[in-house]
Parts: C-alpha cells; structure tokens; sequence
C-alpha cells in the first residue's frame, strides 16, 4: 500500500527521530524540517501541505535507480541531485521503503563521521 504525503512525513520523522544521536531544527524556513546526526543533514521534510515530500541522502547508483523505478522519486530538492533524491507520495512509495531510505541516509553520513561521531 503507498502511503499518503502525511504518512510518508510522519513515517521519515519517527524513524529519524528513532535513530542515535539525531537532532532537528528548522535552520532555513519554518517549512523545511531538518534532522541531522553530528551537525550533518540526512533528512528533510517540507511541511507545505501542497507538497508533501522528503528528500535522503542516497549513493548516487542507488538514486538513479530509484528515480527511474517509482514516478514519485525524483533527483534532490535541495542538494546535489546526484547524492540526493525527493520522495513524495504515489505508487510503490510504502512505509518500508521510506524507513529504508531514512536509515540508508542516516548511514551514509554516520559512515563518513570521523569515528568518534559514530553512534551506530
């Protein structure tokens, strides 16, 4: 089942906020929430009722071919669109791949942590 935009922020912003050392601010516009490990930005969510979605960090192989296989993922928002991809709601977009795509970026940027960041 695919969630709704509401259901695929609320879904990102428990597991962020269900992962080690995570922090959230709204540092850039009241409508960007922004969750952090270390300082550095895994996730974040646009909380503009006309356009639900969230954007991950995410291994630039890994992006391409999320974006080419669901409609509703797209390159990143905000970032580099080759490490980032924005997803919203729409088919094929479920609550295991939102969790997936919110611990893969949390990963991605712990790994590149020097070690004593590293909380997982």
């Amino acid at each position: 089942m695919s969630a709704a935009g509401d259901r695929l922020q609320e879904t990102a912003r428990q597991t962020a906020l269900a992962l080690p050392a995570v922090s959230h601010s709204r540092p850039f516009t009241p409508q960007l929430d922004v969750y952090k490990v270390a300082g550095k930005v895994f996730l974040i969510v646009t909380d503009d009722p006309s356009e639900q979605i969230i954007t991950v960090k995410c291994e630039p192989e890994h992006a391409r071919a999320q974006v080419q296989r669901h409609t509703s993922i797209t390159p990143g928002r905000y970032l580099d669109k080759r490490h980032w991809i924005t997803l919203g709601p729409g088919p094929g977009i479920t609550k295991r791949l939102i969790t997936e795509a919110v611990e893969d970026s949390y990963d991605l940027v712990v790994e590149r942590l020097p070690r004593r960041y590293r909380h997982r």
